[in-house]
């Protein structure tokens, strides 16, 4: 049988990740509390007012050290807990407290690169790099077949997704492009793999480019794609376990 294998969001994108057991998905909206915050940068354009592209927040691609975040997020009380190997923990509120974030994540941005200069949230619409509210998904297998042929373990957190599902052959999730899936209570449209970038390249352990993922699966597969974008069709509560199936 085909089951959600684990479950995960990042409250604020590009800085950490967080494990859940279940989320309740409604039509047409991300994962609640993915995305729900996005770090701009100083020379970004965007605000509160409407989605933004991920050119204008700071991110894995350009800062592998913090693919190595991990979040805990308290929602009755509006805050997120944040940790990293290389820094002391912070627990703060992303909507009002700031400058206590940007003073934590200063030690690990490079000097070369444009700084972190305040975070934004558009309510009711998390900040997925797609320009619709997506939810993310891989395949496992598809996982297990890269390690071979890189001949390396590599963590499935490297590719920052929603949804880890198993049960289902290597690379087959690219031939749901245009149909649905159901699992449990919840079906998703499938609506386009994912193109990757620099982000996958930082192991989230460490937070150091440890794997050149992208040129494994450029050379091997003769793409850049790994996992699909979805749109919540019907909603209901997602769990670990829940069984996955084609429609």
């Amino acid at each position: 049988m085909s089951t959600v294998h684990a479950l995960w969001r990042h409250p604020i994108k590009g800085h950490g990740r967080e494990e859940l057991s279940e989320a309740t998905l409604s039509k047409g909206q991300t994962m609640p509390w993915d995305r729900r915050w996005a770090v701009a940068h100083e020379l970004a354009e965007a605000d509160n007012t409407a989605w933004a592209p991920c050119a204008n927040f700071s991110r894995g691609s350009k800062n592998g050290a913090q693919m190595a975040i991990n979040t805990t997020s308290n929602e009755a009380a509006g805050t997120v807990t944040l940790s990293h190997p290389d820094l002391p923990g912070l627990t703060f509120d992303p909507d009002c407290e700031a400058q206590a974030f940007l003073d934590w994540v200063r030690p690990i941005m490079p000097a070369n690169r444009a700084q972190s200069t305040r975070i934004v949230r558009v309510d009711g619409r998390g900040m997925t790099d797609t320009d619709y509210p997506s939810i993310s998904l891989i395949n496992l297998a598809s996982n297990d077949d890269l390690e071979a042929t890189m001949g390396t373990e590599i963590s499935a957190l490297r590719w920052r997704c929603n949804i880890h599902i198993n049960g289902f052959a290597a690379w087959e999730e690219f031939n749901w492009v245009g149909k649905s899936l159901r699992i449990g209570e919840v079906e998703l449209a499938v609506r386009e793999p994912i193109v990757r970038c620099l982000a996958t390249t930082a192991n989230p352990a460490t937070g150091t480019r440890d794997l050149d993922t992208l040129k494994a699966l450029n050379t091997t597969y003769g793409h850049q794609n790994f996992g699909i974008y979805c749109e919540v069709t019907t909603g209901g509560t997602l769990r670990v376990g829940d069984p996955v199936e084609v429609l």
